[in-house]
């Protein structure tokens, strides 16, 4: 298969396929950005149609599982409706959590506000859960495990500012969008602060694995993505000074 600047491809059948797709790039069509790149145009010289099967925000990375047919359009998304899919998230927050493992139930009404943010709700929002693991501090931040239960939008970014955090370089839940670079975290850097380029300047969100049935086989499939070449810089790095690894 032809590499493509906009995905690679973790897994393709006759019934669905399921891409690592970068950042930046819508999976289906938006109506507030009708003309912007979609991962389902790019892909659609190589695998025809696509049906999309579930949801994941522009700005973030990592699995997406298309349909290829009716047939698996239809049995995919009963899965996503009833519950039966598995969804892990990876991020880099700011701060320290003191918990070990978090529930959060609150619910969410998207498109909220005159940002188009996601908001929690009481009333007005839908049932949202999301479970977060601790996976290790690292110096300013804290690496994330992120298990949603329900497939709102943006539910992890505004189930963690609800809760005080903030993921890394998010442009619309934090009030720090500063980018990642060496020398906020390495002692005795000795590059040029001026011309230093960053490690990572956009979203820390990455959806790192997802575990569904096959529609036609009826075999439990678990696709994982790697983590982009920014945020693997992130991780190798924080890594290396704080032996702290969200993959180890």
């Amino acid at each position: 298969m032809k590499p493509c600047a906009d995905y690679t491809v973790l897994f393709a059948d006759d019934s669905l396929v399921a891409l690592n797709k970068r950042n930046g790039i819508l999976i289906a069509s938006d109506r507030y950005d009708p003309d912007a790149p979609r991962l389902d145009t790019a892909a659609q010289e190589e695998f025809g149609r696509l049906y999309a099967v579930h949801r994941l925000d522009k700005d973030t990375s990592g699995v997406v599982v298309y349909a290829r047919t009716e047939e698996a359009h239809r049995d995919l998304c009963m899965q996503f409706e009833k519950r039966k899919v598995s969804k892990t998230y990876h991020c880099l927050v700011h701060g320290h959590p003191t918990w070990q493992t978090l529930h959060v139930d609150l619910k969410l009404l998207p498109d909220g506000d005159a940002r188009h943010r996601t908001v929690v709700n009481k009333r007005a929002g839908k049932i949202s859960i999301t479970d977060f693991t601790n996976l290790g501090s690292a110096g300013p931040f804290t690496w994330i495990k992120a298990q949603p239960l329900t497939g709102r939008t943006h539910q992890i970014r505004a189930h963690l500012q609800a809760n005080g955090f903030s993921i890394v370089c998010d442009p619309l839940y934090s009030g720090n969008q500063k980018p990642v670079k060496l020398s906020d975290f390495k002692r005795r850097y000795n590059g040029d602060t001026l011309e230093e380029r960053p490690l990572l300047s956009r979203l820390a969100l990455h959806a790192y694995s997802i575990t569904l049935t096959h529609p036609v086989t009826k075999e439990s499939l678990t696709f994982t993505a790697p983590y982009p070449r920014d945020m693997e810089a992130v991780r190798k790095q924080l890594a290396k000074i704080y032996s702290v690894d969200p993959l180890a």
